[in-house]
């Protein structure tokens, strides 16, 4: 039987989410412009500067995950619209501020709403798609995070050379209010009754000081140097996260549902996450540094050799949902790892006789090899949780993609200076073999016949069930009931 096409509800969804992410994406890569600006109209510190984004992304680790319980809780549209509504009137509060300090306390409070905005666009997808037809809009997605990505210099330059730092931030506001007051004003039926969850807010704090800790170090180390300071909050933040773990085993009602936390499958996928974003991001950092410090070309020119891994984060994207389809997600990850990998490899053989060609080809790689891993980690770790968890799922996916960029360029700066110089080979050749630590992770993924899907009636059980043995009638009512509090109709195809 046919399955009915995607209806208004479905479209408007795939919409906040796609738009949502864009937003967040743009607002990261345009600052990177304008912070030069914002320097020396405000009398800034380099130090200050650096925590309009440092104190940014703390706020949106520490609380991520707990964002995406409470979305679990009362509703992944409610938690979006108070994101998005958050998201702009900050943006235009940073746009009016007087001083340094009223941007860096502004770009915190941001960070607190684009914790709730991030893990809500993955949680509203699952809510309304299937378990088997999500892979297309997540893909979608990521192809418009690329397009962000690439927009966002060019963007953000133009802006800022036109109108100043200021109308960088201005950009977003417009939108941010338009997706927080549409959102607020669909009107869904009354949840269905249900036993009430409390919330773990012991370990919400918990996970909030280790990943604090955690992000700071990495954030900090590439300035000072691995000091005692810096060896104390690792050490900080590796003891909570194990009293995390040891607490979300005891609590009855945990921050991570025993199916999420203990279901090697999602592990496999995040910890894939990391390391691809990881080498992604590094190399990024590395590559940019070495066209600029040794090829001596400017940041346009620079941006446009490095244009093809934002033009295969969208154009790779699709493809990789097609194949994934086609071929499961253990054999696209690792494929993509390898692409990855050898993007990597073939950028850290660059020296000062190296033309345009190479440099593109290299970019392309990297490109089309994290597109492919990104959408099928995703993929899997939303498509693997029950749909009642799946803010919890998203929120750990935007972890993943917050520390792994963090952990990278934080490899590359150490490692740079310890080959001479600015010479990127050695450093290069690490990220690649971080790339390449994750295919033991990749064999862990679901194949295209064995692949694991949620268990309605045992969430224990997830980890072992093939997403064909679920019935597709089931898994959509039973969405639908918990998600939106909407009565299933008995039999109603997805």
């Amino acid at each position: 039987m046919k399955r009915p096409g995607p209806t208004a509800r479905h479209r408007l969804t795939l919409t906040s989410s796609v738009v949502g992410a864009v937003i967040v994406a743009l607002d990261g890569t345009v600052l990177t412009v304008a912070q030069p600006t914002l320097r020396r109209d405000l009398g800034a510190s380099l130090v200050q500067v650096q925590w309009t984004s440092t104190g940014y992304l703390i706020a949106v680790a520490c609380l991520l995950v707990f964002a995406g319980r409470l979305g679990d809780r009362f509703g992944h549209r409610r938690v979006f619209a108070v994101g998005s509504l958050g998201f702009g009137v900050t943006s235009a509060g940073i746009g009016l501020a007087p001083g340094i300090g009223w941007v860096i306390g502004l770009r915190v409070a941001q960070g607190v709403f684009g914790a709730l905005l991030q893990p809500a666009t993955l949680g509203m997808l699952r809510a309304v798609y299937p378990p088997d037809r999500i892979g297309r809009p997540i893909a979608l997605r990521t192809s418009a995070i690329g397009l962000a990505a690439a927009a966002g210099p060019v963007l953000g330059g133009a802006l800022v050379g036109q109108f100043g730092w200021r109308a960088v931030f201005f950009l977003n506001v417009v939108p941010a209010l338009a997706l927080g007051g549409s959102a607020l004003a669909v009107r869904e039926p009354a949840r269905s009754p249900g036993p009430t969850v409390r919330l773990d807010l012991p370990g919400a704090c918990l996970l909030a000081v280790a990943l604090a800790c955690l992000v700071r170090t990495l954030v900090g180390v590439p300035g000072t140097g691995w000091t005692a300071e810096s060896t104390a909050e690792l050490v900080v933040a590796v003891v909570v996260a194990a009293v995390f773990v040891r607490h979300e085993r005891r609590t009855a009602n945990p921050l991570l549902p025993p199916a999420v936390l203990g279901s090697t499958t999602v592990g496999a996928a995040l910890g894939i996450l990391v390391v691809a974003s990881a080498a992604m991001f590094g190399t990024l950092f590395a590559g940019s540094c070495f066209l600029q410090e040794v090829l001596g070309l400017d940041p346009l020119q620079t941006g446009l050799r490095a244009l093809p891994a934002a033009v295969m984060m969208v154009l790779g994207a699709p493809a990789s949902a097609v194949l994934m389809r086609r071929f499961g997600a253990r054999r696209t990850a690792l494929a993509a790892l390898c692409v990855l990998a050898a993007g990597v490899l073939l950028l850290s053989r660059l020296d000062r006789e190296s033309t345009a060609v190479p440099i593109s080809a290299g970019f392309l790689l990297l490109g089309a090899g994290f597109a492919g891993v990104m959408v099928t980690a995703t993929t899997v770790v939303v498509r693997h949780v029950r749909a009642e968890s799946a803010g919890v799922a998203g929120a750990l996916q935007q972890t993943a993609m917050n520390v792994g960029p963090t952990l990278g360029v934080a490899a590359a700066t150490v490692l740079m200076p310890l080959a001479g110089g600015v010479r990127t080979g050695p450093a290069l050749t690490v990220l690649a073999a971080v790339a390449v630590a994750g295919l033991p992770l990749g064999l862990r993924l679901p194949g295209r016949d064995g692949a694991p899907t949620p268990r309605p009636d045992c969430p224990e059980a997830n980890a072992g069930t093939p997403y064909g043995t679920m019935n597709t009638r089931q898994s959509t009512s039973r969405s639908a009931e918990e998600n939106d509090g909407t009565p299933a109709t008995r039999g109603r195809a997805a």
